[in-house]
């Protein structure tokens, strides 16, 4: 298990290219808010999973438990899914797009 998650590990971190200093503070913005999927007044889906990328930066691969290996496929499988959606006629800078990814973890623009 130990190879697998070292190696789940290094794509999460590779798919991840925002700090959590940088994820905490996008997270804070009416910019981030104002993307995703959620049901009334509750937390976006990329919302809430931006903060659960951050709980996982800041832990040990060794303190990994299942779920947060699974939250790390989760988070490998959607940035890949959602880099082969770039717009092509908007703006990429303040494009949902791009905020959508920025929720979980990756700015298409660093």
């Amino acid at each position: 298990m130990a190879d697998d998650t070292d190696t789940i590990r290094s794509e999460f971190d590779d798919a991840v290219n925002m700090t959590p200093k940088e994820l905490d503070d996008w997270l804070d913005t009416d910019e981030s808010q104002s993307v995703g999927n959620s049901s009334g007044d509750e937390e976006s889906t990329g919302h809430h999973m931006g903060r659960r990328i951050v709980e996982i930066q800041r832990k040990k691969v060794g303190d990994l438990d299942d779920d947060d290996v699974a939250a790390m496929k989760k988070v490998k499988g959607y940035v890949a899914r959602h880099l082969k959606q770039k717009p092509s006629k908007e703006d990429i800078e303040t494009s949902k797009w791009r905020y959508s990814l920025m929720n979980w973890g990756h700015d298409p623009l660093k």
